[in-house]
């Protein structure tokens, strides 16, 4: 038995981009600061460029989700964001919102991070999940120990010397209980805490180096991960 359970998640704030960059950025390049969202079956429903966008999927027995961005522009290149995800969730209702309404900060900060930083910049994403022994309550805190910045506040310059990836040199962009943001000159580090919302710990690569290897990058950072959590 299902327990479908309608939600809704709304944000506002600002972003460091003109409405016609966010449009760029929510629609052609997710890959830089989300996921790769172009082989999605979704549709937009409104399309009123660079001001209004709808997309939304639907499923069987009245599913859904959909996402709604309303980008009005503001003075000295930044814009006003009005961004609503809505739908239906089966199962775990209170868990999942948690987790999705939780992810939508970061996710959203990261938007603004991209647009600041490397806005227009072509991208390798790598997605990378941590093993299942990661799915413990103290799955992140392992994991910011390994890294080097358990305790290491928001805003903080670091050298990282990361087991089997390297030395990384950046700043912790975001930082809380759940989630961290690492920007270094070319590349956005982002370590995702899902262990709290009953998944393994995982985290994603966005870099803008022009030379980015996939498969090198998942390879590095796996056995790095399989060594926090063995």
């Amino acid at each position: 038995m299902t327990d479908n359970h309608e939600f809704e998640i709304v944000f506002d704030g600002e972003v460091p981009g003109t409405p016609e960059r966010v449009w760029e950025a929510v629609t052609n390049a997710t890959a830089a600061w989300l996921f790769p969202t172009d082989e999605w079956p979704s549709v937009n429903t409104v399309e009123e460029y660079p001001n209004h966008l709808v997309n939304r999927m639907e499923g069987p027995d009245g599913w859904f989700n959909q996402l709604e961005h309303v980008i009005e522009p503001l003075d000295g290149g930044r814009a006003k964001l009005h961004y609503v995800h809505s739908g239906i969730f089966a199962d775990n209702w209170d868990e999942q919102y948690d987790g999705a309404s939780k992810h939508t900060e970061f996710y959203l900060h990261t938007l603004g991070q991209y647009l600041r930083y490397f806005d227009g910049k072509p991208v390798v994403f790598t997605d990378i999940q941590g093993p299942a022994a990661s799915q413990v309550p103290d799955g992140f805190v392992a994991l910011k120990r390994a890294l080097g910045v358990d305790g290491v506040a928001q805003g903080a310059v670091v050298e990282l010397d990361v087991d089997g990836v390297g030395r990384l040199s950046g700043e912790i962009d975001f930082s809380n209980q759940h989630f961290l943001g690492l920007r270094t000159a070319d590349t956005l580090y982002r370590f995702f805490g899902r262990n709290s919302f009953g998944a393994p710990v995982g985290m994603t690569v966005h870099e803008f180096s022009g030379s980015g290897d996939s498969e090198a990058t998942a390879q590095a950072w796996g056995t790095f991960l399989e060594r926090v959590y063995a």
